[in-house]
């Protein structure tokens, strides 16, 4: 039974998405027939087969493996931080993917900024979900859900700025922890400005699927995204989504989807929140782009995926 060490930045109980990529991962390898550990760092252990995610900051971890065991398989997966920000400029995840056996992307547009060595040995494998509750906005007012933790990779607040472009009576649920003080007096502020918005801090998982099923959509605004798995989370729950015009998400979602702003256009976000409340046809043509994706996030189709590259990565090592 082959041994795989799994490698996060994102330390036991962080409810990040580098953590909950690693649990998911571990589950399905298990179901797979392997042994699987995962660990912050690599712990010197032998295993047959080492997964890092993130090429940055488990650099250290990847040198030291292959330090130690040359001949044995290696799988580096790219996060939104290593393809838009680290790789221009650092070395270290740069040799993380000249090391790999294998490289894994969250996203089919991740793909188009590999360079062509890396690009050969690339796959995409797609974060998946499998809520059981299903899309039931409420009847009474409208909702927009934003969820993830309030950083600056986020542009967590692009969508209290676009109520200021909006006269109607909705609702704006900010979910997810401040993860600085400037962001909780900010969020604070907001609330303070507007009474249409309101930030509820960090939820448990299960809490945060709820709001995005209890929306009538959800909107990410991020500057930089691996492959959002909130967009997987809505796509199965059923709930349209209004995207940043980014490479993350137009990898997730598609060129052609119809819910796409300009990155930091409060302005036109709120356009198309109107255009959502106001147009049934509108909304329905994004719950259709999305349904049409939705098979992409399926468990069963990651599991696939996540299964394929493991087993290229032992065979060309074998």
């Amino acid at each position: 039974m082959p041994r795989i060490s799994i490698v996060t930045p994102a330390r036991a109980g962080a409810r990040n998405g580098n953590r909950h990529t690693a649990q998911r991962w571990a589950a399905f390898a298990r179901s797979l027939g392997y042994r699987v550990a995962v660990m912050v760092q690599w712990d010197g252990k032998p295993c047959d087969l080492l997964l890092a995610l993130h090429a940055r900051r488990s650099h250290a971890s990847v040198l030291e493996y292959r330090k130690h065991y040359p001949d044995s398989p290696l799988v580096v997966t790219l996060t939104g931080t290593d393809l838009y920000r680290d790789l221009p400029a650092s070395r270290e995840a740069r040799a993380s993917l000249r090391l790999a056996d294998r490289v894994s992307v969250l996203q089919e547009d991740a793909l188009r900024l590999l360079d062509p060595n890396t690009r050969k040995k690339a796959r995409t494998v797609y974060q998946s979900a499998n809520p059981l509750i299903h899309h039931a906005p409420p009847k009474s007012r409208f909702r927009v859900a934003v969820v993830g933790h309030l950083r600056e990779e986020k542009d967590p607040f692009r969508t209290a700025l676009a109520l200021s472009h909006l006269k109607r009576d909705l609702e704006v649920v900010q979910v997810g922890a401040a993860l600085s003080p400037p962001m909780t007096k900010a969020a604070k502020q907001f609330m303070q400005r507007d009474r249409r918005y309101r930030w509820l801090g960090g939820r448990t998982h299960a809490q945060a699927l709820g709001w995005i099923a209890r929306s009538h959509l959800l909107v990410v605004s991020s500057v930089m995204e691996g492959g959002a798995n909130v967009i997987s989370e809505a796509a199965r729950i059923g709930t349209p989504v209004l995207a940043s015009r980014v490479s993350g998400n137009l990898g997730m979602l598609g060129r052609g989807y119809p819910g796409y702003f300009p990155l930091h256009d409060e302005r036109e976000l709120g356009r198309l929140i109107e255009k959502s409340i106001r147009s049934r046809t509108f909304l329905r043509s994004l719950k259709k782009a999305l349904a049409a994706r939705r098979r992409l996030f399926a468990p069963s189709a990651e599991r696939v995926a996540l299964a394929a590259v493991l087993r290229e990565a032992l065979e060309r090592r074998a």
